[in-house]
């Protein structure tokens, strides 16, 4: 890390957060490839694709991973007059620099869609570990066709030394902070915390009370383990992380979702005690870039007041 840098991050975060940041990503430090935990052992990435090649579907899950759709999810809820028909565009876990192919299914996708706002709830490289200038250059051309605004949240896969380079691409990096977005003579507020999966840096109880108690509220997670203190404050949670399982049995079972929670939380929309949810399958792929009964999307959340009839959404 430069000097240039860590100035940077204290100039952004403030001294005492950006070096416990810092210490805590060294002592946490990765110096090997992460595979995945399947029925209680671990296979590495290699295992996973040696058996897919030998089983002759290795190209076949290649060519999946870059098939990406539109999802559609509408939200019906009460949200401030203004916001009926307000759509969040989210991406997720794009592990940019190991699915270069997703780059160009994006550029054709995401320009021909109308939304209001864009989030991106973490996971932007490969590795968890070492030089990330690739995954740089990676979210430099995704951002190019992004329309503004843009926040996002860092992932287990992250590291708090590309912050000062994403936001200088246009985005906004929510690292336990949250914004006001007026639409009108409303607002709803949007908050973001640091990662909750690998280094355990998310406050949630700091977001809670910067926000009116009686307003609608946002929080992007790159986890969705933390469902259970979200309900308590807000409204909406939009995550990620578990790919819904990247490698899936017919009928979309996951073998596994890397995550402790219910398996219904594991990719989609889903509620608790009062708060919506949805987890993201995933815009890119980890570990090994193939996908199986589990396509890759981006998803377009459309608020509609809870009253109203749920229009007709064809995903694409």
């Amino acid at each position: 890390m430069t000097e240039d840098t860590f100035n940077t991050l204290v100039a952004r975060l403030g001294r005492d957060y950006a070096e416990r940041r810092i210490s805590l990503e060294a002592d946490l430090a990765d110096t090997g490839e992460r595979g995945i935990r399947l029925f209680g052992f671990h296979v590495s990435p290699a295992a996973i694709r040696t058996s897919l090649k030998l089983a002759g579907l290795y190209q076949r899950g290649c060519r999946n991973a870059e098939d990406v759709r539109v999802q559609h999810n509408v939200i019906p809820t009460s949200v401030p007059t203004t916001f009926e028909q307000f759509t969040i565009l989210q991406l997720s876990d794009l592990h940019v620099d190991m699915n270069p192919g997703v780059i160009s299914r994006l550029a054709s996708l995401v320009p021909h869609l109308s939304y209001d706002l864009c989030v991106i709830t973490g996971d932007y490289r490969g590795k968890s570990f070492g030089p990330f200038e690739a995954a740089l250059d990676g979210m430099a051309r995704i951002c190019s066709f992004l329309k503004r605004p843009i926040y996002g949240v860092l992932g287990d896969h992250d590291t708090i030394y590309m912050v000062p380079g994403l936001e200088n691409l246009g985005m906004r990096i929510l690292l336990n902070e949250s914004i006001r977005i007026p639409r009108g003579s409303h607002s709803i507020y949007l908050a973001g915390i640091d990662d909750a999966r690998h280094l355990r840096e998310d406050d949630i109880l700091k977001l809670a009370s910067e926000i009116p108690g009686n307003a609608f509220s946002i929080l992007l997670s790159h986890t969705p383990e933390i469902y259970r203190q979200a309900a308590l404050y807000f409204k909406l949670l939009l995550c990620g992380h578990t790919h819904g399982g990247q490698i899936c049995l017919p009928g979309g079972f996951p073998l596994t979702l890397e995550a402790v929670l219910p398996r219904k939380m594991g990719a989609g929309p889903w509620s608790f005690q009062g708060m919506i949810g949805y987890t993201s399958a995933g815009t890119g792929s980890s570990v090994v870039p193939v996908r199986f009964n589990c396509p890759p999307e981006v998803t377009m959340h459309h608020f509609v007041a809870s009253e109203r009839p749920i229009p007709n959404l064809q995903d694409e």
